[in-house]
């Protein structure tokens, strides 16, 4: 069982920015395919962004240009540096990661970042 623990959220004001982190357990991180997922309240848990093995990248639409997913393998970790944050960013923020010889993703218990208009 992987263990996710992120940090990094808070609350800001609208236009400020905040960097999440995810540090990981494991010996074989580099080789996790990692994400950063949101869930706001009364909402579905929804991609904001993955970093696979090889370190391309994919973004929620809505989100390209202000989000910026990334990782250090050297260090277990995987960031999400966030900018210009707008009220709408309000949520709790999970990550996740995806061993290829696994079927399912392990989550880490979420950080709440809060975004004030």
């Amino acid at each position: 069982q992987v263990q996710l623990v992120e940090s990094g959220g808070g609350l800001v004001q609208a236009g400020g920015s905040l960097r999440l982190s995810c540090a990981a357990s494991g010996r074989i991180f580099s080789i996790w395919h990692m994400a950063w997922y949101h869930q706001a309240p009364g909402k579905q848990r929804n991609l904001v962004a993955r970093i696979l093995s090889d370190g391309s990248t994919i973004y929620a639409d809505s989100l390209k240009g202000r989000f910026t997913i990334s990782r250090d393998n050297a260090k277990n970790t995987v960031y999400l540096q966030m900018n210009n944050l707008k009220a709408e960013d309000t949520a709790v923020y999970y990550c996740a990661a995806q061993n290829p010889l696994k079927l399912n993703p392990d989550w880490g218990q979420g950080t709440q970042v809060t975004v004030s208009s």
